[in-house]
């Protein structure tokens, strides 16, 4: 009686494992912003990406504390945390969504895949659709994934008290992130 309920459970640990899916997970990924205008350099780093992928489905998350961005400026970092952020009112920046070409990419061949995103982006409170391209690189079993995308600032309700020329109406947002 007793093997025959040691070989159940190690038959449907077996079954489960063949169904599990691998997460690939990182808290060290970049997100660089630029919003710079006709005045000023408007552009900030955050290197406490945090982001997980699912190699069967291809759902992929993004989550950053919008405090994490740094600037080279000290004020321009306060003023964006305070004037335009709301930082501590909106603490944080999320998107959630899916590789849209996942039968395209081969995670256990090294290469470089190009990948279309599509999902939600929750920004200062504010959440918007987004689709956007980017590149997967295997190599040596890591992964890692670039891409690049505009957003209108105004489409999640940054106004701030400046904005006229000095930011751009448009943010360029640039990614990187190395998965473990």
């Amino acid at each position: 009686m007793k093997s025959k309920i040691l070989s159940l459970l190690v038959l449907s640990g077996m079954i489960l494992s063949a169904h599990a899916q691998k997460i690939y997970a990182t808290r060290t990924g970049q997100v660089f912003f630029n919003a710079s205008g006709g005045m000023e350099k408007i552009a900030a780093v955050n290197n406490q990406v945090e982001s997980k992928m699912l190699d069967k489905t291809g759902q992929i998350v993004f989550s950053l504390l919008v405090k994490g961005f740094h600037f080279d400026n000290q004020l321009m970092e306060d003023h964006f945390n305070e004037n335009y952020m709301e930082s501590s009112k909106y603490p944080k920046a999320e998107f959630k969504g899916y590789l849209k070409n996942l039968n395209a990419i081969d995670i256990s061949k090294d290469g470089r895949y190009n990948i279309q995103v599509s999902g939600q982006m929750m920004i200062h409170g504010v959440t918007q659709k987004l689709e956007s391209e980017g590149i997967l690189i295997v190599a040596n079993g890591k992964i890692e994934i670039k891409g690049s995308f505009k957003i209108n600032i105004k489409d999640f309700g940054i106004n701030g008290l400046y904005i006229g020329d000095k930011i751009a109406k448009t943010a360029t947002v640039d990614l990187d992130c190395k998965y473990e």
